[in-house]
C-alpha cells in the first residue's frame, strides 16, 4: 500500500502520461506545478531514443513543463555514462541523428564495432541492417539496448516499438542485450542516486505496468499506474504486476499523494 507521507518525489514517465505527441495529457502541467509546490522533488524518467537531451527540454519546455536538464532522467543519458567507464568503447549507433549527438565523444564504425547501441531508428530497419548488427554481435561486440519495449502510444494508435528487434537479435547471435532503460533495476538505481533518496521514499507514475511500475517496484519504488497513453485495460488484467494505485489520469496524482486537491476535469 502506498504511504503517502512518506513520498519525497516522484519520477514521471513522459509518453503517454504527460503528453502524447505534441498534445498535453489533460491536467498534466498543473498536476507536476502542485507537486513541486507541494514539496516533493520529481524526476522526468523516459526509454525515448528519438531526442536529445536539450531536445527533450525544449520539448517539454513549448509544452508549458518547466523543466532544467537535471531533472531528465533519460536511457541515452544512462547508456552514456555506461559507455564512459569502459576502456577504449568503439560504437555502432542505431540510434536517431538528434540523439547520436549526445553520443559524439565516442569513437564510431559500422562493421568493427565493439558496442552495438540500439535505441530509436523509426522506418530505419532492414534486414542488411539487422545482419551488419548480427555480425558485429557474433564476433563478440556488447549490445546495449536503450529499452526494450514492446509498443507505444503515437497520435495515430498503438506503434510496434524496438523490443522485438532487439529478441531477435538475442536469438539470432545467441547472446543477451544489456538494458539500460525501464525496466532496469540500474536505471531506477540512477535516478535514486540523483535524488539521495530511498527507494520507499519515491513513486513511479507510468501508463505502461510492466517497465515502469513493475521495473519500479522490483527496485523497491512505489509504482502508480495511470490509464491514459498506452494503458489498455486487457492488457493489464493479463500483466502479474499489482501497482499500489491506479488513476485514470496524472491530474489526479496531486489529491492521491493527499499535497492537493485533484486537478478538475
Amino acid at each position: 500500500m502506498l504511504h503517502f507521507n512518506s513520498i519525497k518525489a516522484v519520477l514521471f514517465d513522459l509518453d503517454g502520461v504527460l503528453y502524447v505527441g505534441q498534445q498535453p495529457i489533460d491536467g498534466a502541467i498543473e498536476a507536476v506545478a502542485n507537486i513541486r509546490k507541494a514539496g516533493i522533488a520529481v524526476r522526468f524518467v523516459t526509454n525515448t531514443s528519438t531526442l536529445s537531451l536539450a531536445a527533450l527540454q525544449q520539448k517539454m519546455n513549448s509544452l508549458g513543463f518547466n523543466v532544467v536538464p537535471e531533472e531528465i532522467i533519460s536511457a541515452p543519458q544512462a547508456t552514456i555514462q555506461y559507455l564512459k567507464k569502459q576502456p577504449n568503447p568503439v560504437c555502432k549507433l542505431l540510434l536517431a541523428d538528434d540523439v547520436k549527438k549526445d553520443f559524439a565523444c565516442f569513437d564510431q564504425s559500422e562493421r568493427s564495432a565493439n558496442y552495438v547501441v540500439i535505441g530509436d531508428i523509426g522506418d530505419g530497419w532492414s534486414y542488411e541492417l539487422l545482419n551488419e548488427v548480427f555480425h558485429c554481435l557474433v564476433n563478440g561486440a556488447q549490445l546495449i539496448a536503450i529499452h526494450k519495449n514492446r509498443f507505444w502510444q503515437t497520435d495515430t494508435g498503438l506503434q510496434m516499438d524496438i523490443g522485438a528487434f532487439v529478441t531477435g537479435l538475442e536469438y539470432a547471435s545467441n547472446t543477451k542485450a544489456m538494458l539500460m532503460g525501464k525496466p532496469s533495476q540500474h536505471f531506477f538505481n540512477m535516478a535514486l542516486d540523483a535524488l539521495r533518496l530511498k527507494p520507499h521514499e519515491v513513486v513511479m507514475v507510468g501508463d505502461d505496468i510492466d517497465a515502469d511500475v513493475g521495473g519500479a517496484q522490483d527496485a523497491g519504488l512505489h509504482g502508480v499506474l495511470v490509464k491514459t497513453g498506452k494503458y489498455r485495460e486487457t492488457y493489464t488484467r493479463l500483466s502479474a504486476v499489482e501497482p499500489d494505485a491506479t488513476i485514470p489520469s496524472v491530474s489526479d496524482l496531486p489529491a492521491l499523494l493527499g499535497c492537493l486537491s485533484a486537478t478538475p476535469s
